[in-house]
């Protein structure tokens, strides 16, 4: 049986940022990811939309959120590469006086814990983006600064070489069986026949990560959901710097290039198979079209050009990550049920997870909230602003 210090399920962007920071804080143990596809291709890293924001409901995430950007913005100098960071802002409307009342009680979450984000009026609104319609429209929230999106699967990619160059072990393989005795895990079974004998373990196993907290006989509400995302061509796009904007009706719409993105939840919204990637393609006609049409002009003639599905490990407690030790299987480390802000939160996971090993603290941000104790209570951390 080969040992190791810590044993990483998942070397995406969250693992690769455990692992990297590890690294980061001068850990000097032995470090194996395991990570059954090097290349990430059906990994939520390479497959969502890439975005990072400082518009969530919990204090917590606008915190996470906010070390991410500080990585993305020092990748040249952290990580030896350009994330291709585009600030262009989210803006979120809100078409009901609920929905207003709501955008406000998360402004001041978001204020307090620093973020950027200020709110519109209608009118205002409608100078800032001529080019939508606000007829509609009770309130808008806008991030200028802070917000965006950025090159997700190079900074997965930058953070497992950093990683790699600081002795840590990437490994073909999959986790397929955990020895856990007493209280703690002992060792770690591969599916290439592997024994890795480990005093840390470390969940980061994306989509599957309910069934690799099975092999501890661990509960954890987390299932994969289909997320579809469309390309699509205007034949006379709106001027100025676009942000992601989040419609009322639940469709999102961002720049990319000389075209734009767009997707949003199902409904229903089930539980897939780890090898379902086929498209909704009727989302776009029956949901996505008609809403940014009657959002602007510009939209009410759009071509797709492309079209993908990747999965969020959704945490059906309430939508937020579960992060740390279980209480009682203590060496067993989450990092799951990101629900979709798993990229934007991979490196405050990262750094969070990577002192708790070093230091047995939370140090730069207390991710106590997030952690799994409130499953067995049923006691949830509700995040309200999920895209």
């Amino acid at each position: 049986m080969t040992a190791a210090d810590v044993v990483i399920c998942g070397g995406a962007a969250v693992g690769a940022s455990v692992a990297w920071h590890l690294v980061r804080e001068s850990f000097r143990g032995r470090v194996a990811v395991v990570e059954r596809d090097p290349s990430l291709a059906r990994a939520a890293t390479a497959l969502s939309a890439s975005g990072i924001r400082q518009q969530f409901s919990q204090a917590v995430n606008v915190g996470l959120s906010a070390y991410g950007l500080e990585v993305i913005r020092d990748a040249p100098a952290l990580l030896g590469v350009d994330l291709a960071f585009r600030e262009q802002g989210y803006l979120t409307l809100a078409a009901t006086e609920a929905g207003a009342a709501s955008l406000r009680a998360r402004h001041r979450t978001q204020a307090g814990a620093g973020a950027a984000v200020e709110l519109l009026e209608p009118e205002a609104l409608a100078e800032v983006f001529p080019h939508l319609r606000v007829d509609d429209v009770a309130l808008a929230a806008f991030g200028r600064r802070g917000e965006g999106w950025f090159d997700g699967l190079a900074m997965a990619r930058a953070m497992r070489a950093r990683a790699e160059a600081g002795g840590v072990r990437w490994l073909r393989d999959a986790v397929a069986g955990l020895v856990v005795e007493g209280e703690r895990v002992r060792a770690v079974r591969l599916a290439g026949g592997e024994t890795l004998g480990c005093s840390w373990f470390v969940n980061a196993a994306g989509g599957m990560g309910t069934e690799v907290a099975a092999f501890a006989r661990l509960a954890l509400p987390v299932e994969r959901r289909k997320r579809t995302v469309f390309a699509f061509a205007v034949a006379e796009p709106p001027q100025g710097r676009l942000p992601l904007m989040v419609d009322p009706s639940g469709v999102w719409c961002r720049p990319e290039g000389d075209r734009f993105l767009a997707g949003c939840p199902p409904e229903p919204d089930p539980a897939v198979a780890e090898d379902d990637f086929e498209p909704h393609h009727f989302l776009f006609e029956d949901r996505i079209w008609p809403a940014l049409a009657a959002r602007a002009a510009c939209f009410e003639a759009a071509k797709v050009s492309g079209v993908w599905a990747g999965h969020y490990d959704t945490n059906t407690l309430d939508a937020n990550a579960v992060v740390g030790p279980h209480p009682e299987v203590a060496n067993f480390l989450f990092a799951n049920g990101f629900s979709g802000h798993g990229l934007q939160q991979a490196a405050g996971v990262g750094r969070g997870l990577a002192e708790w090993i070093v230091h047995g603290r939370w140090r730069s941000l207390d991710l106590g909230p997030l952690g799994c104790g409130r499953i067995a209570a049923a006691r949830p951390l509700v995040e309200q602003a999920v895209i």
